[in-house]
């Protein structure tokens, strides 16, 4: 890895910091940022300027909670009944946790001395997830009207990958794309699993159950789990016909993947990142963690905003927990933090079956809205830069 990019890395976690501390810690920041420039060895001054981001993150996400509280209070949000009304962005949120987690993944890259190509790979990966995010957000393919059918067609592409896909050592999980390898279910099975516990009909059920038959003739070990654990989480939480049906195939196929052996090797920057880090050096490690932990911010947030959609927070986050705990217990991508775009653009289109705003009312006898109402009421989204 070239000084050059430890150097811009750096200074991209100073910028970081800078925007996510509030403007009465920003002079701290700034601070950073001017010690971090003043290190001449390029990777002291990454290691240095990580640290920092880890160290200020605390204080400065308990003082946006503490402004935010303080704002509830001062502008009036107190309801009849002692309730207060919170309102939060799980999209939006979701954008920020990606872009953390990316960053992160590079810091890790970096300083375990990964080519530079592949840090540019996962950069453009991110801008391609939001940008497809911003376009798709302006549609209503999330809606009950075309969710059935979306559903469908990823499903086809999964189907179609498991019978004519790239393959290695019996697994044909890829397509080449520009002579990039590209899984598509990283990027398409979390966007279908959330969308599925929105809306639910025939066709939409279908259309899980060919992804269950195309992860087992893949086979794929991790995302027949994903698809498993997911609609379990799901049936537990709001249990009909159409899920049970989804379920049982993806049982099904999860057991076929058990059932053959899976000699794949850990590729370096990709698989086995969550322990071998570590060995790199301590903050390497902890960016690794620290950018698993940020894909389950917004599924934590919602729950606890957004009591009457609580089941679609749950398949969010049972999705990426089951991508996150695949990696650690065999060869399987690490999701954002390791190098490949599949799980970045996945992750980002998945926040498309997000509800854009999650209003909660908090107090004595406070009632969540109507699910269908407010899930019809999401409006087109639009992405401004940071």
């Amino acid at each position: 890895m070239s000084g050059g990019v430890r150097r811009g890395l750096a200074d991209l976690s100073c910028r970081a910091l800078q925007a996510m501390l509030p403007p009465s810690l920003r002079s701290w920041g700034w601070a950073v940022r001017c010690e971090t420039a003043e290190i001449p060895d390029d990777t002291e001054a990454l290691l240095f300027a990580l640290g920092s981001l880890f160290g200020l993150m605390p204080r400065a996400l308990a003082t946006h909670l503490l402004h935010r509280r303080a704002s509830l209070t001062r502008d009036g949000g107190l309801l009849s009944g002692g309730s207060i009304t919170m309102n939060a962005h799980p999209r939006r949120l979701g954008i920020t946790c990606a872009i953390g987690a990316v960053i992160l993944g590079l810091v890790y890259m970096a300083i375990a001395g990964a080519p530079a190509r592949y840090l540019a790979i996962n950069v453009g990966a991110l801008v391609i997830g939001l940008a497809v995010l911003a376009t798709l957000g302006r549609n209503r393919i999330a809606g009950q009207r075309w969710a059935g059918g979306t559903i469908a067609a990823m499903a086809g592409v999964l189907l179609a990958t498991a019978l004519l896909g790239n393959t290695a050592d019996g697994a044909a999980r890829w397509v080449k794309l520009g002579g990039l390898s590209i899984q598509p279910s990283l990027v398409l099975l979390p966007l279908t699993l959330v969308l599925f516990a929105r809306t639910r009909d025939a066709l939409a059920t279908a259309g899980l159950i060919a992804a269950a038959v195309a992860m087992a003739l893949q086979p794929d070990r991790a995302m027949a789990g994903m698809l498993a654990a997911s609609l379990a989480v799901l049936a537990m939480m709001r249990s009909d016909r159409h899920v049970v049906a989804a379920l049982g195939a993806s049982v099904t196929g999860f057991a076929m993947t058990l059932a053959r052996a899976d000699t794949l090797p850990a590729v370096p920057y990709v698989d086995q990142i969550l322990y071998t880090s570590f060995d790199v050096h301590a903050a390497a490690g902890a960016a690794v963690l620290g950018g698993c932990a940020l894909l389950l911010v917004p599924a934590i947030t919602g729950w606890t905003r957004d009591r009457a959609r609580r089941e679609i927070y749950a398949v969010f986050g049972a999705v990426w927990f089951t991508a996150i705990l695949a990696a650690a217990l065999g060869n399987y991508p690490t999701p954002i933090v390791g190098y490949g775009g599949s799980a970045i653009i996945g992750y980002a289109l998945s926040l498309l079956a997000l509800p854009k705003r999650a209003d909660a009312e908090l107090g004595a006898g406070a009632r969540a809205g109507n699910e269908a109402d407010a899930i019809a009421a999401d409006r087109p989204m639009f992405l401004a830069p940071a």
